[in-house]
């Protein structure tokens, strides 16, 4: 192809990705705010793996990740080892994983294999309609919040984590022991 002909190509290329990001950008524009560190973290009721539901709000006075997950990403399959061993490191300190699948209502079967595959002991709620993940404007998965225990997001983490690295103990007990000393 001639360099003349070629220039044409390139710069409808370049327009028609600028238009694919814009429309992104708008079509996520209307949610507001992102769910930020400091914010109310958003309250949900979701139902369990197992059938009952769970509210994020019976969780008030613990420090609790709230973990978004699928069964198709990758990385959440990387995390979820390290996800397990932070929750069983931590679950007699008052520490809980509340992990939210996102797979759709016939992927559950998959969620469950999931489950069995990494040996996860903490609760896995599902999201089919993706309510709690819209509510905490999640923008792909895995994407983890640290809710504190007056339930106020203490951070946020986009992507996967190596959550078994001391650090995170670290900041979970920190969470924990300022919680104690608030009045």
């Amino acid at each position: 192809m001639s360099p003349e002909r070629r220039a044409p190509l390139f710069l409808a290329l370049a327009v028609g990705l600028v238009a694919v990001a814009a429309g992104f950008w708008a079509a996520r524009s209307d949610r507001g705010v992102p769910v930020r560190a400091g914010a109310p973290a958003p309250g949900f009721e979701l139902p369990a793996l197992d059938g009952d539901p769970i509210d994020l709000a019976s969780y008030r006075g613990r420090v609790v990740f709230v973990n978004f997950w699928a069964t198709w990403c990758a990385p959440c399959k990387e995390e979820a080892p390290a996800l397990q061993r932070l929750h069983e490191r931590l679950a007699a300190e008052g520490f809980a994983v509340l992990a939210i699948s996102i797979d759709t209502s016939a992927e559950r079967a998959e969620v469950e294999r999931f489950r069995d595959e990494f040996a996860l002991g903490f609760p896995i709620l599902l999201d089919p309609e993706k309510a709690a993940y819209e509510a905490y404007q999640v923008y792909g998965v895995p994407e983890t919040f640290l809710i504190d225990p007056a339930g106020r997001v203490a951070e946020r983490f986009v992507g996967p984590r190596a959550w078994d690295d001391p650090r995170y103990a670290r900041a979970v007990r920190r969470l924990a022991a300022a919680a104690e000393v608030a009045p």
